[in-house]
């Protein structure tokens, strides 16, 4: 197991080497000119030349690249272009926002998910099957803005049952700083009344951004499910009097879990990318949020930044995977 996670972790080195490298090539070919935005419209050629010497523009793209890299190695994010603050402090200050919503809808997704599936298997060609893969095609079809959009309409300007946006309300304090986690903050603060405001602002965008979680979860545990109970083992158990609650949780659902795990690598991905979009609707003080505003302003140390970062957690969430993966399996870290 060891060999296996020492592996994956040197694999990792050039995929995000690859990643910085094809960012930063997109962020150059793109034909604003962060220098000539920052001197504004009545800047002088020779102003707009200093900015770019400054800003170290004027080299060669290998010794920008270069430069870069190595300075990422030390850990220095930069500086943000326009707001002139250090980007690791607000990477820093904003991931914690993230990594929670994005948590809570891989945990619900994979749950909700895995339970749909196996009712799907158990009740196959029946009212819960096709209703459940209603579902899954409709949480696949449809755009995670516009269920965002649609939720908040009824939910939170209709019933009036939960917040429309934001991470808190207003009025109220962050709890104290431990992990960044408002969920886990405020408990350990006892703070159980700005834990359950923390809650009530989470449960929309978790929502909304687990839905192809849940919809891909079911899928693949339906068919994981459907293939192991046309196993000889399960009709063996079923004759000699194993009724199929003791069949289908302990051994048929432990083997199905195999393919839905190792989706979840993949599912972290989607979630990454449709935080985007649904931070920016729920107004969700993330990385994605500040992503979109460094996209508008471009701010091309930002965004090359906030992508590293974002490469580095998914790299390390398919690391994680893959160990769990090993563990239901043991087949996959011996072979590997």
């Amino acid at each position: 197991m060891f060999r296996f996670l020492l592996r994956r972790l040197i694999l990792v080195i050039p995929a995000l080497l690859g990643l910085t490298l094809l960012m930063f090539l997109l962020v150059r070919v793109v034909p604003a000119d962060p220098a000539i935005i920052l001197a504004g419209d009545n800047a002088t050629t020779e102003q707009i030349e200093g900015i770019r010497r400054s800003l170290g523009l004027d080299r060669p793209l290998y010794e920008q690249f270069f430069s870069y890299v190595v300075q990422v190695a030390q850990g220095d994010f930069g500086t943000s272009m326009f707001s002139n603050r250090p980007i690791g402090s607000d990477i820093a200050l904003r991931l914690p926002a993230t990594m929670e919503l994005l948590l809570v809808s891989l945990i619900f997704s994979s749950f909700v998910g895995a339970v749909f599936g196996v009712i799907a298997a158990v009740r196959r060609n029946k009212l819960p099957d096709y209703l459940i893969r209603l579902l899954s095609f409709s949480g696949l079809a449809l755009a995670s803005f516009w269920v965002a959009i649609m939720l908040q309409i009824f939910f939170a300007m209709q019933l009036r049952w939960l917040p429309l946006r934001g991470r808190l309300p207003a009025t109220m304090d962050a709890p104290p700083h431990f992990t960044g986690f408002y969920l886990i903050d405020s408990l350990a603060a006892g703070q159980f009344g700005t834990f359950w405001q923390a809650l009530r602002y989470l449960i929309l965008p978790a929502i909304t951004l687990s839905l192809i979680g849940v919809a891909s979860i079911a899928r693949y545990t339906r068919a994981s499910m459907l293939e192991n109970l046309r196993h000889d083992f399960v009709d063996y158990e079923r004759a000699v009097g194993y009724p199929d609650r003791r069949i289908i949780v302990p051994y048929v659902l432990r083997n199905s879990l195999i393919t839905p795990v190792a989706q979840m690598g993949l599912l972290f991905g989607s979630l990454i990318a449709g935080a985007v979009a649904i931070e920016a609707v729920f107004d969700w003080p993330g990385l994605g949020s500040y992503l979109v505003n460094a996209i508008i302003a471009s701010d091309f140390n930002a965004i090359l930044s906030v992508t590293l970062v974002i490469g580095i957690i998914y790299a390390f969430i398919n690391i994680l995977v893959d160990l769990v993966h090993g563990l239901i399996d043991p087949r996959v870290a011996q072979f590997d």
